[in-house]
This record gives structure tokens, sequence and C-alpha cells, in this order.
């Protein structure tokens, strides 16, 4: 692996040193992206709005396993329904988690296909 300069320090962030509370929520999310298929689904969420069968059809997993995520997802707060009709329609409540996703996912591009590291 080629060596890298080390990052600065980040900026912006709400507080200067975490609690306690905030690196255990943090770990939880964490926890929950190390699953692939919620993952896919949260990847797949990131660009918008899907109900079960869009969401199956995406990642290729059975409508059961994608229902037994999204409930995982929706407890911890990750995702939210809505209804329209007879089907719930799910989404990611916040942009932090959409930017999180896709950084993760940019960062496993990088690191599978030996393109540049960059700051």
């Amino acid at each position: 692996m080629p060596e890298r300069e080390q990052p600065a320090p980040a900026s912006g962030l709400h507080h200067a040193a975490p609690s306690s509370e905030q690196f255990a929520a943090a770990a939880s999310v964490f926890a929950l992206l190390a699953d692939q298929t919620r993952l896919r689904l949260l990847w797949v969420l990131a660009e918008g709005e899907a109900d079960v069968t869009a969401l199956a059809a995406a990642t290729g997993a059975a409508r059961t396993a994608v229902s037994q995520h999204l409930a995982k997802l929706r407890l911890a707060g990750l995702v939210q329904a809505r209804r329209e009709g007879r089907r719930a329609v799910y989404s990611l409540t916040d942009g932090h988690l959409r930017r999180l996703v896709l950084e993760a996912l940019s960062r496993a591009d990088h690191q599978v296909t030996g393109k540049p590291w960059h700051a």
C-alpha cells in the first residue's frame, strides 16, 4: 500500500471532543453499515425513495430479507417510511447518512481499484 501523509484533523465537527454517548451512537451506525445487504439498501436509498419491491430488485435480496433489514434500519432511525396507498416507501433520514454511505463506497473504490488516494 502506498505511503500517505497524515490527514489534518477533521474540521467542521459539531464538537471538538465527542462524548462517550456520541461515540456509542456512531459505533452503532457503523455496526449497521457492516452488513453488505444493509449497505446496498442504503446506497440505493441514497439515490432516492424506494419501496420493498424496488429495493429487492436493486439489491438482489429476497423481499423478506429486505423487509427485515429495513426494520432494523428504521428502528435505528437511519431510514423512514411513508405510506403510499398499500405500500411503504422508504428514504434515508438525513444527508449525513447519505454522505457517510457514499464516502465509504468511494473509499472502497480506491481500495479495490487501486486508484490513487486523495485528500
